[in-house]
């Protein structure tokens, strides 16, 4: 999904997400529907499935190829699968170069069974916990603490996939961010038996951009958790650029951001 993200998803209800508040009943209702109709399929093979109910930009999946590269270190062969999306051909990239074993299918269904076939021992899926055909036997869920849910409303009224009454499935939250006892107490009154654990982005390489103006750019869901990364981080920002996620950039826009 190319986006950019609607800055009043992140605000206490105004009039656009009330306006848009009937589509979300539909939206709730259809979600909901598919939960009861779609009967879920056990595969042979564990399945880790890292989540979201935050649309974009939670960390996903830097986590399955952090996860992926620990189980290989203790003798497991894993495999990440990722639904293929034409549009995300740019994260395609960035994961296969960070971790071997991916498989990219349309279909999650056909994929693991592929990873079966392949003899690989375990599946992490990279999304996917709103794909109610597989079941899973841990569901990691991923939030950001600067935006934890937004104004708490599904889309289009807000940021969500599900309400936080989709965590009932959850075994697992890993939270980017600063400790936030608030937000841990609204988790677990959905599901007390939830273990809760924090992340944090550390960057390798940013004393050489120290003591020099720069242009920040973001292509990404949550475009600024980046920005304020890099100003935690005693950077100089002079100009910040907002591209939709996923965005194709064409060459005359590259060469004006290089002016």
């Amino acid at each position: 999904m190319k986006l950019i993200k609607p800055k009043f998803w992140d605000k206490k209800k105004t009039f656009l997400s009330i306006f848009l508040f009937p589509i979300t009943i539909i939206f709730f209702i259809i979600v909901n529907l598919r939960k009861i109709l779609i009967r879920k399929r056990k595969f042979k093979i564990p399945i880790v499935c890292i989540g979201n109910l935050y649309i974009g930009g939670t960390g996903k999946t830097p986590l399955a190829v952090d996860l992926a590269n620990e189980l290989f270190k203790r003798g497991k062969h894993p495999v990440i699968i990722r639904k293929f999306y034409k549009q995300h051909y740019d994260e395609h990239k960035i994961l296969k170069n960070k971790y071997k074993d991916i498989i990219l299918n349309k279909s999650r269904i056909e994929a693991i069974n592929e990873a079966i076939e392949n003899k690989y021992d375990s599946v992490i899926l990279d999304d996917g916990f709103q794909d109610y055909k597989i079941k899973k036997d841990l569901n990691i869920i991923c939030f950001n603490q600067a935006q934890k849910i937004g104004n708490g409303m599904m889309i289009p009224s807000g940021p969500l996939r599900e309400t936080l009454s989709a965590l009932k499935d959850a075994h697992i939250i890993i939270i980017n961010g600063k400790v936030d006892k608030d937000f841990e107490k609204k988790i677990l009154e959905r599901n007390e038996n939830l273990k809760i654990f924090y992340s944090s982005y550390q960057p390798l390489n940013i004393e050489k951009l120290k003591n020099k103006k720069l242009i920040a750019i973001a292509g990404i869901g949550n475009p600024i958790n980046f920005f304020n990364l890099l100003e935690k981080n005693g950077l100089m920002i002079q100009k910040k650029i907002i591209f939709p996620d996923h965005y194709k950039f064409k060459k005359k826009e590259i060469l004006k951001v290089v002016n």
